[in-house]
């Protein structure tokens, strides 16, 4: 299993934290051990002092493939759910001012969360779902998937294109405004519309 991920793929979000807006997909991952699993404890990593939660569409691969076309990228992929990209934002600095693989920043044990799934023909319109995320009950992130600049079709045939798309590999899409800090005891809540996906304390 593979965790693909999308960096800037919200304008507002690429501006918020200085960056270029991309031309393409900016593509990185996350390894198989960066999945927290259900039930498990997320607890604050120990080599950051800047821990920021980034909300964010993910989608589940359902079939393997390879150099996609984009009109068929649909069928690879078959449910949504809401997830958080955690960042090391403090390391993640660090490692770009040298001109660094910011992986230990993005990459480490359980930082990447996911919700509950909810298939795709369960849901009206693909280039209009909102989600949003709740910090201690307040809404700091909040966002659509029309609002995206690569959509799910072009994300995915764009991954396949340099890699294999395999049965149960993630695509976390990109993350929008609003990304900020999280410290101990605080609570995390992802909705996909009204749904509540997923609750998360930082222990």
């Amino acid at each position: 299993m593979k965790i693909f991920c999308i960096g800037r793929n919200y304008v507002a979000h690429a501006k918020e934290l200085g960056n270029e807006v991309p031309d393409e997909p900016v593509v990185f991952m996350k390894p198989k051990s960066a999945l927290l699993q259900s039930h498990t404890p997320f607890y604050y990593p120990e080599f950051t002092n800047e821990l920021h939660y980034e909300c964010e569409l993910v989608l589940r691969i359902c079939k393997n493939g390879k150099y996609i076309q984009e009109r068929y990228a649909s069928k690879y992929y078959d449910a949504v759910s809401v997830g958080i990209d955690f960042t090391a934002r403090d390391i993640q600095n660090e490692l770009k001012e040298k001109g660094l693989p910011w992986e230990k920043a993005k990459a480490w044990d359980n930082s990447a969360v996911i919700g509950k799934w909810i298939p795709f023909t369960d849901i009206k319109n693909k280039k209009d779902i909102n989600f949003s995320l709740y910090k201690n009950k307040e809404l700091v992130q909040k966002g659509n998937s029309s609002l995206m600049m690569y959509d799910f079709d072009s994300i995915v045939a764009h991954i396949s294109n340099y890699f294999s798309v395999n049965i149960g590999d993630l695509v976390f899409t990109g993350t929008p405004a609003g990304v900020g800090e999280c410290v101990v005891g605080d609570e995390l809540e992802g909705f996909l519309e009204d749904q509540p996906m997923f609750n998360l304390e930082i222990k």
